[in-house]
């Protein structure tokens, strides 16, 4: 790595733990190189956990489409914004309370698994309305959670992606649908249970006994961000929603402590960078230049990217300009990065 080390980024941790969406699979296509690294994280003796959003699936189903995809999971290595928004009402409401579903079957289930009551109408008098993703999901679902928070029943958000990772580009996620109840109720949702919330990170940290843990995500405003409020330190990787001119956009507590291309960079240290980097590093130069931030020079990619970021984050205004590359070199590693001329 490009500040100093040059260990293993995952020598340092016991632990991993994973976003699914865009570092694991898309959709249900495992991504190139996923299922090689989660190999070799349980062959070196570390331990794996999976932090998910999605709502759309138990953890014993995605542990199941997991190990179908050739990652072997087990259910309870598995943390889901479902079952966490189930706990949480469970918590605190009375046993067999009626609770209006707005999501995937794997959504109900998990509400009936914790002795609540899922209903699917208003007229059932629910005390919560839980919504989390589902394909299926339409305005008659979203109009009987309306008329249920409307009269008086507390409403629970399992995340608010605004969208999906797919081979197809990002797709509606179930902060889209979050935003159309949103916009009818005008008000926010009393409570919102998945990342960026610290819950599902600081419980899988639990298991490391103190000896570590990674988070490893491709959206800096659920994965990167919720490590952050967890206090565990976050590896951005660049094959799901978010790129590099999203990272030199990110506020402050949306900043990842590494970056990489893919999973390569948990083992290899000339695949992962420790972000931001020095402005003038690595073969690389960047300054602000006719109004953009101008890469001079050559070296590594992500060396550049960390001088980029240096730069961007030092000012809200620096965070704003377009790249521009003063060199071939540089023009080269831009492209290689994925900044759009």
């Amino acid at each position: 790595m490009s500040d100093g080390g040059g260990d293993r980024l995952v020598d340092g941790f016991r632990l991993v733990v994973f976003d699914l969406d865009g570092v694991i699979y898309l959709i249900d296509r495992p991504i190139p190189g996923a299922v090689e690294a989660v190999g070799r994280l349980r062959a070196g003796g570390h331990l794996v956990a999976y932090a998910t959003n999605n709502a759309s699936r138990r953890s014993s189903e995605v542990a199941e489409l997991l190990t179908g995809m050739g990652v072997p999971a087990r259910p309870e290595e598995v943390l889901t914004s479902a079952a966490a928004a189930a706990e949480l009402l469970r918590d605190r409401l009375p046993a067999g309370a009626a609770v209006l579903v707005v999501g995937a079957d794997a959504l109900r289930a998990e509400i009936r698994a914790v002795g609540l009551r899922p209903v699917g109408r208003a007229d059932e008098e629910p005390v919560a309305v839980v919504q989390g993703y589902g394909p299926q999901v339409g305005w008659a679902e979203l109009a009987e959670a309306a008329v249920a928070v409307r009269s008086g029943a507390t409403w629970v958000a399992t995340n608010t992606d605004r969208t999906l990772p797919s081979p197809r580009g990002p797709l509606p996620g179930n902060g889209a649908l979050v935003a159309a109840l949103r916009t009818a109720l005008d008000r926010d949702p009393d409570l919102v249970v998945g990342k960026p919330e610290p819950a599902l990170f600081a419980t899988a940290a639990r298991r490391a006994d103190g000896a570590g843990a990674l988070v490893v995500g491709d959206r800096l405003d659920t994965d990167i961000e919720g490590a952050r409020r967890a206090g565990l330190p976050s590896l951005l990787v660049l094959t799901g929603v978010h790129g590099v001119v999203d990272l030199l956009a990110a506020p402050p507590q949306a900043r990842p402590t590494y970056v990489s291309v893919d999973l390569a960079g948990l083992f290899d240290p000339d695949a992962v960078v420790r972000v931001p980097g020095e402005p003038t590093a690595g073969g690389w130069s960047v300054a602000v230049a006719d109004d953009a931030l101008e890469v001079s020079g050559s070296g590594r990619p992500l060396d550049a990217l960390a001088a980029l970021c240096a730069l961007a984050w030092s000012t809200a205004e620096a965070a704003l300009l377009p790249v521009r590359a003063a060199s071939p070199a540089a023009e080269r590693a831009l492209r290689a990065l994925g900044v759009p001329d």
